[in-house]
């Protein structure tokens, strides 16, 4: 049979159960992460993902996903629709056998799908488990045919309940709430983002968002349409729409490599930071893998063979490295793999070796072309590398001083540190806070058997502005180094970090609730994010959270972390209460800064996470970035968020 009709003919012997899905309830971690807020919204992905499947085949162009008043999710597709005849193997329904069955589907089947977005192919019986009450609906052939489902078991058999013109997918589910314990609310933003990210991805395709929840000024409710023409292009014009470009066009190629499909737009800006995406089958790899590699391979031998040949590296005096070749660069790297081989901590590092070579060769080809017709952006990107070259040399020396100072190669830690006195790392926890006076009272108030206390003065360095050097020889920043115990820098990436002696598994950062604070809080992030990005990957950083008022009434108080917080502690003591606002953490003594803040039976600390690196990536840059607009725009937005001192 040939691969055309192959293509054509997806009916229930297409359908591979692959396992059984007994432990999914059991341990649904193993199967999405986790059971927070993260393993929450990856539910709404995994069913898009079988729609995406659809639209990476060519048989689906729209695909909408809505927000329900009770937090449940419907997405529905105008795809092939699942298929509902006999499947021989399970003698029943084939949508009961995707439904109910993990590992069940056409993405297993390479005659049905080249290739699939699903990671690890649990799909849509996932979080069929994982929901207390699911609806399929499908539209195939001018039937409608449902099956409804609770906790992964269907109700009844597959049943036909209509006549129909359109065809597609439909799929309700509502989280069991057995499960996701922390909280069943969806974020519009997180999903709306991911969403984003997905018509960049694979354009072409239209995708809605609707949030039933809430209405905007015009009393709709809030929905957002994505759609991209240009894919890869958008998206790099997309992430760097808040910096300053350096070349004006965006270099891009889309193609097959070694029967690879390869997309990758890439365009270099007047930042000193390195923004490099990469994506197997629509999910983000930030571990990397053999297609950043391969990307990095090509981008140095070219621009080096282009930079040699051109005369203008005869004055350097040291060799330039890979990295230089990257300094300013934005790039997002799309590979597509019929069978992606994932490793790494999180399982999102390709691993496919013969994915470096065609992303190589991809790069050299569409570089060389560039070069050869863009003679002008062809000298202004040398001229950047060189100037990188130049800063890396500095930033060396820099870099050498830190690590001297390193308390694990010898030298010592820093003198404000108040270090704690036990040694397993896994037990430690160090707070950066703002200020030599909350420095003085955080001291008095930990336990120093497991709690260090590291005081910042004022500001640290916005690291979204300066050059790597610079970086290196701020105060503050060498005395975090120093104080962690981590090492930079590797001949491949030069702000690599290591982990291996951390000295502490939780590192807090403990500033005032007010405007001041929380500007600290987003340079320190901002450094966080550009420079020991493994450290928030790992889990270990995390956020304080002061209270904001103490309301007393006699010998009785309450703090309060919002003013709705305060206002109903007001309420229930019947007025005659005083309260007080804490504007920084000074105000508090040291007894009252371990009750609140620093007591680990009583205390909460937010932990920071990487949802989404793009995302993440666009609003550092748009918030400690030269750009203003935006920036603007992005505050008055949010501004219903912000606690704004007058």
């Amino acid at each position: 049979m040939s691969e055309e009709a192959n293509k054509k003919n997806y009916s229930a012997d297409s359908i591979q159960a692959l396992e059984g899905m007994e432990h999914v309830r059991m341990r649904p971690s193993m199967y999405i992460g986790d059971v927070g807020v993260r393993g929450l919204h990856h539910l709404v992905y995994e069913v898009v993902d079988n729609s995406i499947d659809e639209a990476m085949g060519g048989y689906c162009d729209t695909i909408s996903v809505v927000i329900n008043e009770d937090n449940s999710i419907t997405t529905k597709d105008n795809g092939r629709g699942i298929p509902v005849d006999l499947h021989k193997k399970e003698g029943v329904s084939a949508l009961q056998v995707v439904m109910t069955k993990i590992g069940a589907g056409g993405k297993f089947d390479k005659d049905s799908y080249k290739v699939s977005g699903g990671l690890h192919g649990v799909g849509v019986s996932c979080v069929n488990a994982l929901s207390d009450h699911l609806t399929a609906t499908v539209y195939r052939e001018g039937v409608v045919w449902q099956q409804e489902y609770s906790r992964g078991k269907a109700l009844y058999p597959v049943k036909r309940v209509g006549e129909t013109t359109e065809r597609g997918t439909m799929v309700t589910f509502h989280p069991d709430e057995t499960i996701f314990t922390q909280t069943i609310e969806y974020s519009y933003e997180t999903l709306a983002n991911r969403m984003r990210e997905l018509s960049f991805l694979n354009k072409g395709v239209t995708i809605t968002i609707t949030d039933m929840r809430q209405k905007d000024d015009k009393g709709e409710y809030v929905n957002e349409t994505f759609y991209s023409d240009e894919g890869l292009k958008e998206f790099v014009r997309f992430l760097d729409s808040n910096r300053e470009s350096l070349i004006q066009s965006v270099i891009s190629m889309e193609g097959e490599k070694n029967d690879i499909p390869v997309e990758v737009a890439m365009i270099y800006n007047t930042s000193y930071t390195e923004n490099l995406h990469s994506y197997v089958n629509n999910i983000n790899t930030h571990e990397g893998g053999t297609h950043l590699s391969g990307f990095r391979r090509g981008l140095t031998s070219t621009l080096k063979k282009y930079a040699d040949t051109s005369g203008m590296l005869d004055k350097l005096k040291f060799e330039i490295q890979g990295d230089d070749f990257r300094e300013g660069l934005t790039a997002i790297i799309s590979v597509k793999v019929q069978e992606p081989q994932f490793e790494g901590q999180t399982k999102t590092k390709l691993g496919n070796r013969e994915v470096s070579a065609a992303v190589s060769q991809a790069v050299s080809e569409m570089l060389t072309n560039y070069l050869e017709e863009h003679p002008d952006d062809a000298k202004i990107i040398v001229q950047k590398v060189i100037l990188a070259a130049q800063a890396r040399h500095a930033a060396s020396k820099a870099r050498e001083m830190v690590q001297r100072k390193n308390v694990m190669s010898g030298g010592g830690l820093p003198g404000k540190l108040s270090d704690c006195s036990e040694q397993d790392p896994e037990k430690c926890e160090i707070f950066l806070v703002e200020g030599d006076s909350a420095g003085g009272t955080a001291k008095m108030g930990r336990d120093r058997n497991f709690q260090a206390i590291l005081p910042l003065r004022g500001k640290i360095l916005n690291v979204e502005k300066a050059m790597q050097h610079k970086v290196f020889e701020n105060e503050e920043i060498k005395n975090m180094y120093t104080a962690l115990g981590v090492t930079i820098g590797t001949e491949e990436d030069s702000k690599a970090l290591n982990l291996s002696k951390l000295r502490y598994h939780k590192v807090v950062i403990m500033c005032d609730a007010d405007v001041d604070g929380s500007h600290i809080e987003t340079l320190i992030l901002t450094f966080f994010f550009r420079y020991m990005r493994e450290l928030v990957e790992s889990g270990h950083v995390y956020i304080a959270t002061p209270p904001l008022y103490l309301v007393k009434k006699g010998q009785k108080k309450q703090y309060a972390w919002s003013d709705k917080e305060r206002d109903a502690i007001a309420d229930s003591y019947s007025g005659g209460v005083s309260i007080q606002r804490y504007k920084g953490l000074g105000e508090m003594n040291a007894e009252q800064l371990w009750d609140t803040t620093m007591n680990p039976e009583f205390r909460t600390l937010r932990q920071i996470v990487i949802d989404n690196a793009t995302e993440t990536d666009r609003v550092f840059s748009m918030l400690m970035g030269d750009e203003v607009p935006p920036r603007r725009e992005f505050i008055e937005k949010n501004a219903v968020y912000a606690n704004i001192d007058t």
